[in-house]
């Protein structure tokens, strides 16, 4: 175990930037690709002098009425798709977190006392857990959710769908409350990213919360 090698940090560190490369690439694709045009029609507008513009918008102007539209319907095309691919710009209005009521406390004597009690583990694992519990930095007030304070712990979907509502929900309502959003009733689509239920009833434009 001792000459085990230490594992290769500077690597997972290059990929990180790698990463955020080409995130910024995909995010500024049509900025990096439109700087290059612009350049070059601002060098070419500085070097031809004012009669060689005079000639092109006059050559502009006797040019045939549908080719101008298609011109211009490209043009619209082009900026639309410029500025529908451009990152949405995130505001934090407020946050909220959850705070679990105090029968949901696991001090380390209801720790030490449950893991005896259950079966699976011996009196060497449970020592083992009790020097990881201290080293952990987790204190006295330390919480758990209601399935893990049966003996032995509930593990179900039932049980881990009840913790996530409590948790989400909670979280949304002392929000909500901050706020002092109004939610629009009208309007029964449910937001994205979290479980798709209809118990807030939010519009349609609010991607997360």
């Amino acid at each position: 175990m001792a000459n085990e090698p230490l594992p290769q940090f500077l690597s997972s560190v290059r990929l990180k930037y790698v990463k955020l490369g080409y995130q910024y690439l995909v995010n500024h694709i049509m900025t990096l690709l439109l700087i290059p045009v612009i350049i070059a029609i601002s060098i070419e507008l500085a070097r031809v002098g004012p009669d060689e513009i005079l000639s092109l918008v006059r050559f502009l102007y006797d040019l045939d009425l549908i080719y101008m539209m298609s011109s211009v319907f490209l043009v619209i095309i082009a900026g639309t798709v410029y500025f529908m691919s451009r990152p949405r710009p995130v505001y934090l209005v407020d946050y909220a977190c959850f705070r679990p009521p105090p029968n949901f406390r696991v001090p380390f004597s209801t720790f030490l006392e449950h893991a005896r009690l259950v079966p699976q583990f011996d009196e060497r694992t449970v020592r083992f857990q009790v020097r990881i519990l201290e080293r952990s930095g987790l204190g006295e007030e330390t919480c758990l959710p209601p399935a893990n304070h049966y003996i032995p712990p509930t593990c179900s979907m039932e049980a881990a769908r009840g913790e996530a509502e409590l948790v989400i929900f909670s979280a949304i309502d002392e929000l909500l409350n901050k706020t002092g959003l109004v939610i629009d009733l009208r309007r029964r689509r449910v937001f994205r990213y979290i479980y798709r239920w209809h118990r807030h009833q939010l519009r349609g434009a609010i991607l997360a919360l």
